[in-house]
């Protein structure tokens, strides 16, 4: 029965700045009169094109728009109050929670909450501190924690976005290292999370479900990844120099698996790669269809496909 059934997504939008300088953060691209010539006509294209994905993420089996929706690479509050106020979410009852990070471009973490369905109880920021080799302190984007109840079952998410590889995958392994463990030790030491706590701890992690941050250091005995069941070498949630990355996941703890009365169980993850998403010709056919490459102007989406996963609740 589809209105049983809830989708819990997560979308790194791909630089989602407004065109109005910020001097406390390093957005000087995304101006009108910067490097990327970011105008108001393109902001409002970008903002209607995420809010239309986000609308029908796995809509055909739900019928409704996604309960929560992670989201990665926003500048501010202005720029999320305008996506949920966009064409194709304006109907849905959305609301946000969103703190300010010390990442030094300015972009942060945030969770769209459908109010219809999910009520906030709790949330903070987890300051993720990151350290180079040398001991030089690395800001970057902070953990967001938000519980709440979905549809009055009680539920603690996570929002991520790991330290990325620009200088290297293995010269930047050891700070996605320690965001997992950061994130694991907040989990292990919050007396708000009880033994048998249902979590949810999505984002873009900079690393592959196989990867050593993830498997070895996030995913405890506690939980589970489905996502490295769709490692594929021809699908994934992003993809550099025709091979392709699989990012973005959503892991949670395994007592999502036993099917209670009033309670949600898992049924199925995957990422959304509808061909509305993807560039739908030449050397990049099927990639997401991105806002730049490069300095050059696409008109995308996002460098990233979203990902998801369906849980139901028994009745």
């Amino acid at each position: 029965m589809p209105n049983s059934i809830y989708t819990v997504a997560f979308y790194n939008l791909e630089n989602l700045f407004d065109t109005k300088d910020d001097p406390n953060t390093l957005d000087r691209d995304f101006l009108p009169w910067g490097k990327k010539s970011w105008t108001e006509d393109k902001y409002e294209k970008k903002i209607y094109k995420l809010g239309k994905a986000i609308s029908r993420i796995a809509r055909n089996k739900t019928e409704k728009p996604p309960v929560l929706v992670g989201i990665a690479e926003v500048e501010n509050e202005a720029v999320i109050r305008d996506l949920v106020e966009s064409k194709h979410l304006k109907n849905a009852n959305y609301n946000f929670v969103h703190y300010d990070s010390p990442d030094e471009r300015g972009i942060d973490v945030a969770l769209l909450v459908n109010e219809d369905y999910f009520t906030v109880d709790y949330s903070e920021t987890i300051p993720i501190a990151i350290y180079e080799t040398d001991g030089v302190k690395d800001y970057t984007r902070d953990v967001l924690y938000v519980n709440g109840k979905l549809n009055e079952e009680k539920v603690h998410v996570f929002v991520c976005h790991w330290p990325s590889r620009r200088d290297g995958a293995d010269l930047t392994s050891h700070k996605r290292v320690q965001a997992a463990e950061q994130v694991s030790d907040f989990i292990a030491s919050n007396e708000a999370i009880k033994e048998n706590a249902k979590i949810i701890i999505m984002g873009d992690f900079n690393d592959n479900p196989i990867d050593t941050s993830v498997k070895e250091y996030l995913v405890t005995d506690n939980l589970y990844n489905p996502f490295e069941k769709l490692m594929n070498i021809t699908r994934g949630s992003l993809s550099h120099y025709a091979e392709w990355f699989l990012f973005d996941q959503i892991i949670f703890s395994h007592n999502f698996f036993k099917p209670e009365k009033g309670k949600h169980s898992f049924q199925e993850a995957n990422v959304f790669d509808k061909e509305f998403l993807a560039e739908w010709e030449g050397k990049n056919k099927g990639n997401p269809f991105r806002t730049y490459r490069g300095k050059r102007y696409l008109g995308g989406y996002s460098d990233h496909f979203p990902v998801y996963i369906n849980l139901k609740k028994y009745r």
